[in-house]
């Protein structure tokens, strides 16, 4: 099937150095908040790339929960694909493909678990359904249907009727420490502007132009 013709042409908007913040978290709370203006669907949906021992690489779609200057938290099963490649090699990327607005924002660093505490503030935020998924599933298992999925759904149900659904100890959360965070703007002939924000030793970031 040949798809070459599919073409569109990014003239929403440009990227200048001068309208750039010194931090880019603080750019990234900004893109994020436009996003969220433009009403895109989940836009704190991103994919996160993982490379196993072996440098085989993993990709998949999870969804960002909170981010501050330390980085962007995200939440999963430790027992999980993702989290076993984190284990043998913590070095991801992650990407917000925001592409109604022609924008993109990738970051490279640091995967690094949270603390308990941290991920029982979130868990007991998460709707009751939510907190009992997290107990049904052995994530990246091999199932043998979805029955077995419902059968330990109403077990879960049984088990913590009476109370307040415990935190798995198999459950939590992890932090992307950025090296590099970069913005994307799609412009008009495939010449895009795109800004790297490398962090320093000092912990001070240096932003540099790229060619698109």
């Amino acid at each position: 099937m040949d798809i070459s013709h599919l073409r569109e042409e990014y003239t929403q908007a440009g990227l200048n150095r001068d309208n750039l913040d010194e931090n880019p978290f603080a750019q990234f709370e900004l893109w994020f908040q436009q996003a969220e203006q433009a009403q895109l669907p989940e836009p704190n949906s991103m994919s996160l790339a993982t490379a196993d021992a072996d440098g085989v690489p993993s990709l998949r779609t999870v969804l960002l929960k909170y981010f501050d200057d330390s980085g962007f938290v995200f939440f999963t099963n430790y027992s999980s694909n993702k989290s076993k490649d984190i284990t043998s090699n913590p070095q991801v990327a992650i990407m917000f493909p925001w592409i109604p607005l022609e924008r993109q924002v990738i970051v490279r660093g640091r995967a690094e678990k949270i603390s308990t505490a941290e991920s029982l503030k979130y868990f007991t935020s998460r709707p009751e359904g939510s907190q009992l998924g997290a107990w049904v599933s052995h994530q990246s298992s091999v199932i043998t249907g979805r029955k077995v999925l419902e059968m330990k759904l109403e077990e879960m149900k049984r088990k913590f009727k009476e109370g307040k659904i415990p935190l798995p100890d198999f459950w939590g959360g992890y932090r992307v420490v950025p090296e590099k965070i970069e913005f994307w703007q799609g412009r008009p002939s495939r010449l895009h502007d795109r800004f790297l924000y490398t962090r320093l030793p000092s912990n001070d970031w240096q932003i540099e132009r790229l060619a698109p």
